[in-house]
């Protein structure tokens, strides 16, 4: 496991975006459909257990959870509701959607949205869909993949080849992606220096 953790604190929960405090730190943000194991990822790169809730029951993050990581370049992370299947109502599955297009969309210091994908299954049609909004928006994302190590070594092999065949019908060239696994110790140091290389181009940009 990770051996150190982040200086990160609790900024707040907000029912919309118009509610979310404008700092000036670089933001990124984490989103998926409900269950594909974000609150554990997030964990996992945080090193700090208590950092996002998990729990069995899809749809837990009902908020855009903001958090504020103190290092040595200072930068923002906000935990956003999942999207697709979740014991919600459809009003409140509305709210979410809205929710996640104002955050993606007005957040002016978002610099990239990591977009979580369960490798065990094929590209579902929601994360196709999210995938294309994005593209369409030119908002800048890549892709964790998670639970990768519920896969043996050549089904993982199998089937990010089988994902990438299945985006490139339609883009150009793949966005970044980097397969994750906080059982196995898996992507977290390839995350941090990914932000770290955007909060560089961030501050260079800023001056």
């Amino acid at each position: 496991m990770q051996e150190t953790t982040l200086d990160i604190h609790y900024v707040g929960s907000y029912k919309s975006v118009s509610e979310c405090p404008m700092l000036p730190e670089p933001e990124y943000c984490f989103i998926g459909r409900s269950n594909v194991g974000k609150s554990s990822i997030i964990n996992y790169i945080t090193g700090r257990d208590e950092i996002a809730r998990t729990s069995k029951k899809p749809g837990k993050t009902q908020s855009i959870n903001l958090f504020k990581v103190t290092e040595e370049s200072p930068w923002m992370m906000a935990d956003l509701p999942g999207y697709g299947f979740a014991a919600i109502s459809k009003t409140t599955r509305g709210e979410w959607s809205e929710m996640i297009d104002g955050y993606v969309m007005g957040r002016q210091n978002l610099v990239c949205t990591f977009l979580l994908i369960d490798i065990r299954h094929k590209r579902l049609e929601n994360d196709r869909e999210f995938m294309n909004y994005m593209g369409e928006k030119g908002i800048p994302f890549c892709i964790l993949y998670t639970k990768s190590d519920k896969l043996k070594p050549m089904e993982l092999k199998n089937s990010l080849a089988a994902y990438e065949e299945a985006m490139l019908t339609e883009w150009e060239a793949m966005p970044p992606t980097i397969v994750t696994s906080s059982v196995k110790d898996l992507g977290r140091q390839e995350i941090l220096d990914y932000i770290h290389n955007l909060n560089e181009i961030f501050k260079s940009q800023a001056l």
